[in-house]
């Protein structure tokens, strides 16, 4: 006669189940929120890298500046022709952005689009900062991989890339030359000194870059 479990097997079983799934459920879904992540944020750097290169190339111009992307206007053009633009704010951050972010602290952060913010066919949000006036480096954007829809963190959905005249997508370099790429201990300090900042927004980005497009923080 074959015997089956017991009531009170059954429910030991369960119980054990149910800690190991109340154990690691929450850190797989984290690790599949952050691939998700950097998955959306790897594609708009493609996208945006490949069109950098054409525009140069259509220009036939050995850089950036050189190719004619020296003003906010150019920039507005270069994405409008580049890209399809479905929602163009101005320099509206809303509704393109959301309409605050917060960094990964919980606080108010710094992070927003002050020009050209539009939103992309691909549901990613794009904008920039105005032109820097150092050498070598162009303007910085504002990216939300996801538009205005949640969470609105900055290091999350939220980042900022710095555009350089040599075509380069790196973080942002403090230093006056602004070499690129820019090198693993650059970032990692860029990372340490304003990626949780609730007044700078950069070091996120270069994080990522450093990790081979992982997001381990």
């Amino acid at each position: 006669m074959k015997q089956g479990f017991t009531l009170a097997e059954v429910l030991v079983t369960l119980g054990i189940i149910g800690v190991v799934s109340a154990m690691t459920v929450p850190t797989l879904m984290q690790n599949y929120q952050r691939k998700s992540y950097v998955t959306q944020l790897h594609k708009v750097y493609n996208q945006l890298s490949q069109a950098l290169l054409m525009y140069q190339n259509d220009k036939n111009a050995v850089n950036l500046t050189e190719a004619g992307m020296t003003s906010l206007n150019s920039i507005s053009a270069f994405l409008k022709q580049y890209f399809k633009v479905i929602q163009d704010c101005g320099t509206e951050q809303t509704p393109c952005f959301a309409n605050s972010y917060k960094n990964m602290l919980g606080g108010n952060s710094g992070f927003g689009c002050e020009n050209g913010c539009m939103v992309l066919a691909n549901g990613a949000a794009i904008g920039y900062t105005s032109l820097y006036p150092y050498t070598n480096a162009i303007i910085q954007f504002s990216i939300d991989i996801n538009g205005a829809q949640g969470p609105n963190v900055f290091g999350r959905d939220a980042f900022a890339m710095t555009l350089y005249k040599n075509g380069v997508l790196d973080d942002y370099n403090s230093g006056s030359n602004g070499v690129v790429p820019l090198t693993q201990e650059q970032r990692e300090q860029s990372f340490q000194d304003a990626c949780m900042s609730d007044t700078r927004w950069h070091g996120c980005f270069g994080k990522i870059l450093n990790d081979n497009w992982e997001m381990t923080y």
